[in-house]
């Protein structure tokens, strides 16, 4: 077996579910942003131009591809910055809606989920169609790239082989007797326990939540059998660098995520939206795996390096 790749991601499939909400409203309810500290606070943006502050989740790979939107604005002309590890989506929205943060990277089918809990839309077109109706005014997307980082149902090439596992439909069949890694959250979110169930009546024997987000500790964990199902990101190197299983999604329990920005539409200028939407139109799935392998593998790259060598391989940055 190989070696595997110690991964340090957080989950980023953060649906509508109430517990997130609760969040939201609670720091809406205390009158503040979510930023709104000396340390993090920025420039509310209440008009287009000036300088744009671009946060991001709390996991890696969101902290690259902020890094990527800082560096091609840059590059475009326009003066941006960074403000990572913001939180869950629960947070980074409420900041991109006050103004705390003028955009974030996110992913288009869990996004949708978020703003609309009973979205039916799963294909990458119907739900990026979807998104500009459900936002919330003074939000909005821009082009969604070809990358896509979508939460899957892992197991080892040794469990695939015992059960002659190819699909979640053939996971159905022994669910009752597995023991699944995947985020507390996973329980109660609508393509997590629920959406197995309903979609292939797949009823889990238990949960160990972890929250390295499929991690070292998940991937640890499933290599040694503790659990014998892991919710994984596709983009994640230790897929393949271990020999692991994605089994099919045949019923689209797992929405399409592409990568795009969600943004404050009053801070973005032609020239902004155009920097942003030339990155979507070359950031591929391959890209986020080796980003992802630069800063969370042996390399332990930060962010912001990995980012400006991608920058200068594309030929945004000279």
């Amino acid at each position: 077996m190989k070696n595997p790749v110690p991964m340090t991601l957080t989950r980023r499939g953060l649906g509508g579910l109430a517990a997130g909400l609760g969040v939201a409203l609670a720091l809406s309810a205390c009158g503040g942003s979510p930023l709104a500290t000396p340390s993090t606070s920025a420039p509310s943006g209440s008009s287009a131009g000036g300088s744009l502050v671009v946060g991001s989740a709390d996991f890696p790979e969101s902290q690259v591809i902020a890094e990527i939107y800082v560096g091609a604005l840059n590059a475009a002309g326009l003066t941006a910055t960074s403000k990572p590890n913001i939180g869950s989506r629960e947070i980074y929205f409420k900041a991109v809606q006050d103004g705390s943060v003028d955009l974030v990277p996110d992913y288009s089918g869990n996004l949708l989920s978020y703003v609309d809990t009973e979205a039916a839309e799963v294909s990458a077109e119907d739900v990026y169609k979807a998104l500009p109706g459900k936002l919330p005014e003074g939000l909005a997307v821009l082009e969604p790239a070809k990358a896509e980082s979508k939460d899957a149902m892992v197991v080892t090439k040794a469990t695939a082989e015992k059960y002659q596992l190819k699909s979640i439909e053939d996971l159905a069949k022994v669910c009752k007797d597995f023991t699944m890694a995947a985020p507390a959250t996973f329980e109660t979110r609508a393509y997590g326990f629920p959406g197995l169930k309903a979609n292939y009546g797949c009823e889990l024997k238990g949960l160990q939540p972890f929250n390295d987000g499929g991690g070292n500790l998940t991937l640890q964990a499933l290599l040694e059998d503790k659990v014998q199902v892991a919710d994984i990101y596709t983009t994640t190197p230790s897929i393949a660098d271990n020999d692991l299983v994605v089994l099919e999604d045949p019923k689209n329990n797992f929405k399409a995520q592409q990568v795009l920005p969600l943004v404050k539409d009053s801070k973005m200028t032609d020239k902004a939206k155009e920097a942003l939407n030339n990155v979507s139109k070359i950031l591929t799935t391959d890209d986020l795996i080796n980003l992802n392998r630069a800063v969370s593998g042996d390399q332990k790259q930060s962010p912001k390096d990995a980012a400006a060598a991608w920058l200068k391989d594309k030929g945004i940055v000279k």
